[in-house]
Formats: C-alpha cells, structure tokens, sequence
C-alpha cells in the first residue's frame, strides 16, 4: 500500500495535482477506465490505507521531514510540494493581515478620482476599486478577462503608487511566465502610458521592460533553484505579475520566498482561464479563498474617503482575502453585445443550451464576431481547411520584411485542443504545410523553408529564447540563408541561425493551451471528433477569448456538450490553508 500510495502521488502531480486526496480514490479500481491490455489496481480502503501509511517510516505528519506528507484531511503530498503550499499560503497571509496602508491623503484621492472615477457609465468602476485594494495592502489580485483592461489598471495603479512615494525612488519590476506573455504586457504598458492623463514626470517612472518569472529571480542553468530566495531577496518595491493563471504552484513560491518584506505583489490574470501546465492551480485557489464579493468596513470606509463615493457592494467579507482580491467585470473590448463576449459568459458558467443557441444565432447576423460550421469529417477536412488557411496566412506569407511578418503571424492562428490525431496540433500543421505547398504559398524542401512559423518549446536562457516564443524563417536579406526572426524588445527582431535554436516545432496551429498569454486578431478554433480528458469549460473559455476580433468555431454538438460539462478540478490544499483550514 506504501508503494502504491506513493505512485499514485506522483502520478498526480504528472497531472497537475500538488497532492493526492485519498478518501477519494479509496476503495476504487485504478485507472477508472483502464487502457486496453492493463488491469485495473483494487485500491485499499482509507482506514486501512491511512494506517499504514502513518505507521511506515516514510509518510509522516505536516511538520514532519518525512518523503511523504499526510495531512488531517487524508491528503498525500510529496514532501516538497507540501512546503510549497505552507510557505506561498503563510506569505501571502501575512501580507493580507498586515495593517493597511490607510495614510493617503484627500489630494492623494483627487489624484485617484482624476486617474480612474469611481463610477463608468453610470454603474461601478471595478478598476478604481482594484487601485484602493492594491494601495491598501502590500498583496492584491486583479482577475478578469480579456479587454477588462487589466493592464491599464496595474499602469495606473503604478502611477498612483509613484505619486504616493514622492521623492523616494520606487523599484518597479513587471513580469510574465512566458517570453511572449511578458512581451504582450510591455506592449501594453507603452500603449497605456501614452494615453494616461498624468505628468510627464511619473510617466517617466513608469515601466518600459517586462521580463519572464524566470529571469527575474535568476535563472541557474540545470537547477531547480533561482539566484533569489529568501536569504537574497528581489531588489524591489513593487513586483507585478502578469498572466498569473498560467503560474504554478512551485514557481509561485518561490517567487514569494524571493519576495522583500517591503515589498507589494500585485498579481493579474484570468481565474477563468486554463490553469498552469505544472501543477497547482494557484490564481483559482486566491480567488476562491476570498470568501464573497464583500469589503470589509475598513475597506468601505477607505473607499470612499479616497473615491468619493460609497461602495454600493457588501461590506461583509468573509475571508481573509476579502480585501485583496478584486474582479474586473466590465469588458471594454467586446461590449455586452458582442458574441465572443456572451458566448464565453455562458461557457464560464456551464450554461449548454444559452451557449449553442447563441452560436446557432451567430450565423443568421452578418456582423457577428462569431461564425461556426460542423466538424468536417476526417477526409473532408484538409478541402475544409484549405480556404481558410490560405487566406488566414495570406498577409503572412506575402511579407518579405521579418518585422512585418511576425506582425502579420499574429493576426490568425489555428487553434486546437490536442496534441496527436488529424484534429491535433501536429495533424493540422502538416496538413497545413501541405494545403500552403499545393497552392505555391511555400516551398518546403527541407525544415528550414521560407515563411515557417516555429514555437519554442524549452527555454535557453543563454538565447534568451523561452518556451511558447513565436518566430518565423526567412532568408537573410544579404547572404540568402535561411535565418529565424523572433521579436525582441522595442519593436527590434533578433536573428537566429536556425541550427541555434532549442527544441521547437511549426506553429500554423497551436494548442490552446500553448495559446495562452497570446491574443490573435482572428482565430479558427477547431475542436476534435470525439470526447477527450482535455476538453473542459476552461479550455473552451481559453481558446474562444484568444480572438481580439473574431472566431470561427468547427465543433460536434456532443463533443463540446461534453466539453462544457467537465470542470478542471485540481486536488489542493491551498484554498484551506488560505482560509485558515489546513491541518
């Protein structure tokens, strides 16, 4: 029982588990559904599992240095992972029952009324609130989806921050997970700053560099650790994370442990979206823990002293995060009329019916942002397919310049759910290359054809190449070689040659969960023929809300019935420690 307790604990956190919840697999058959030719394992009931295990040699009790952790409520950690999610869950706590910062001054809240009102179009502004949160605590998380204008909160967050420390200089550091997600966010921190209604001095305060988790604790090549951690804490003041869905449970500790003090975290990102490819589903759990949608009075009263006005919401918060967590949920992208927009609303809230009606409406309103078709069958689908691609990539393949071409990549992309089959990412990629080849768009003799989109798939941090970059191969405008273009910081292009890169592979299509952190004017999102673990409500949610502009929808009816009924449920203990119910 000891062994297969401990197989099973590692082969859940393979799956994105940071423990094993025994009194819910106890008495079962392991696989559930067993692979064809492999016997299913009759697993031991929880008395008699928990029993061994706490009389063996290598479980022990929560504060115990044993290999294996089992806490009061029969949940099974790697030793590890277990002190990941005590020292993330104790650091974040004792940011949220710090006394708050309560020292701003009515000029303080002239300045905050002038950069973000309290009241948008009549109704609440969820984003002057997420500015109060994040200035009253030193821990605060911004949630909300696509065009909820995140990224415009945390700049104008930052300039209130900037306006509040005066003379004293304030270390600002901005980060992403992944190379391309630290790159959106930079773009849109230069956009957002040249529109911001503030002086010329604080923006020149204002961030310019984003840079991945990675590089901002110090990366050490082959270890697990980082140059930063608790005995060499980060430099800064204030340390903003964007995309912080896509954070595991291991990183984000260590990020905490790296974390000065003094210094303030401000986490943004989708709680809605996918979770973290590693295990842990971090932003979820904060989000959850914080017990409601209500404010304290503290932070009611703070409110409108500083805005003016009176918080029409709950004054009753029930956890201890109440005052640290803040949805954004107008969405100044789309607009409530938009398709894209009700139809992830209905996805997010598992609503079928609401959700199909509203695609089979779609196509009966010529400016719908939203089009579908039936799932093509297998041998139909590469005609199916052809039409769009060659129009999708058209831009694309027509550039010479690689600047413009990576601008143009990102305009259209093929979106899919999996990895293998003929509705799989490498299906379609090839598929793909071949519908290009045939219409005298490419030319692929060899893997290194002009116009060849490639995704990074491990990090070299010596390149600073990470994993989920996005670069295309053209020939080199002076010797003719082939070379590959990546987008680098201020709007330069780094060049490769291509026998430099890491591991890679084309990316005509990409998986949705590849997709996160990327947005792409169009995007043609093909789900499989049949039903898969991998489908769920939040990888519809993802795929869907990667379109700025508009989505086409290839799908079976019973495939994404299926899909929208499943959750992602990942077993944690991180939601009770933040709630204070850990054993």
């Amino acid at each position: 029982m000891l062994a297969l307790a401990a197989a099973l604990v590692s082969h859940w956190r393979g799956e994105g588990h940071t423990c094993l919840d025994l009194a819910a697999i106890a008495g079962t058959v392991f696989p559930e559904d067993p692979i064809e030719g492999v016997k299913g394992v009759s697993l031991p009931s929880l008395d008699n599992w928990v029993r061994e295990l706490k009389n063996s040699l290598v479980a022990g009790s929560p504060g115990e240095l044993k290999p294996l952790i089992l806490d009061a409520r029969c949940r099974l950690y790697l030793h590890r992972y277990w002190e990941y999610q005590q020292s993330l869950a104790a650091a974040i706590l004792k940011r949220a029952v710090e006394k708050p910062d309560e020292t701003a001054s009515t000029e303080f809240g002239q300045k905050l009324q002038a950069l973000i009102p309290a009241v948008s179009d009549g109704s609440l502004n969820w984003q002057c609130v997420a500015a109060v949160a994040a200035l009253r605590k030193k821990f605060c998380v911004i949630s909300g989806g696509p065009g909820t204008g995140k990224t415009r909160t945390l700049v104008l967050i930052l300039a209130l921050l900037l306006e509040l420390a005066r003379d004293r200089k304030l270390r600002i550091a901005v980060a992403a997970p992944t190379g391309k997600a630290a790159a959106r966010i930079q773009d849109s921190i230069l956009g957002a700053k040249a529109t911001m209604a503030c002086n010329e001095a604080i923006k020149a305060q204002l961030p310019e560099r984003a840079m991945t988790i990675h590089r901002l604790l110090g990366y050490i090549p082959d270890s697990v650790f980082f140059r930063h951690n608790a005995e060499r804490p980060l430099p800064y003041d204030v340390v903003a994370v964007d995309e912080a869905s896509m954070v595991d449970l291991a990183l984000m500790a260590k990020l905490f442990q790296a974390m000065p003090a003094s210094a303030r975290v401000i986490l943004l990102g989708d709680k809605d979206q996918l979770a973290s490819v590693e295990a842990g589903a971090v932003l979820g759990d904060i989000c959850a823990a914080r017990g409601g949608d209500g404010f304290s009075v503290g932070f009611s009263r703070q409110f409108e002293k500083l805005a003016g006005r009176p918080l029409p919401v709950g004054v009753k918060g029930d956890g201890l995060l109440a005052d640290c967590v803040v949805e954004l949920r107008e969405n100044y992208r789309f607009g409530e009329q938009s398709t894209i927009y009700r139809l992830s609303d209905a996805i997010n809230q598992g609503r079928a019916e609401a959700a199909l009606t509203i695609i089979r409406d779609c196509d009966k309103d010529e400016a719908a942002d939203l089009r579908s078709a039936s799932l093509p069958k297998r041998a139909g689908l590469k005609e199916a397919l052809r039409e769009r691609v060659t129009q999708g990539f058209g831009e694309f393949l027509k550039a010479s310049d690689p600047q413009e071409a990576l601008a143009a990549l990102g305009r259209f992309r093929v979106l899919c759910a999996l990895r293998v089959g003929p509705f799989g990412v490498g299906g379609l990629n090839r598929m793909t290359e071949a519908i290009l080849e045939e219409a005298g768009l490419i030319e692929p003799a060899g893997s290194w054809y002009a116009h060849r989109p490639v995704m990074v798939t491990r990090n070299d941090y010596n390149l600073k190449l990470f994993n989920g970059d996005i670069g295309v191969v053209l020939p080199d405008s002076v010797s003719g070689e082939p070379r590959a273009f990546f987008p680098g910081p201020d709007d330069e292009v780094r060049e490769f040659l291509p026998l430099r890169l890491p591991e890679h592979e084309t990316a005509y299509a990409l998986t949705v969960h590849k997709s996160q952190g990327s947005e792409f004017d169009r995007v043609l999102f093909i789900l499989p023929d049949r039903e898969s673990p991998v489908l769920s409500r939040e990888l519809l949610y993802t795929g869907i809300t990667r379109a700025r502009e508009s989505v086409e929808l290839w799908f079976e009816e019973k495939v994404f019935r299926a899909a929208l009924s499943r959750r992602v449920r990942r077993t944690s203990g991180l939601l009770d420690a933040l709630v204070g119910g850990q054993d």
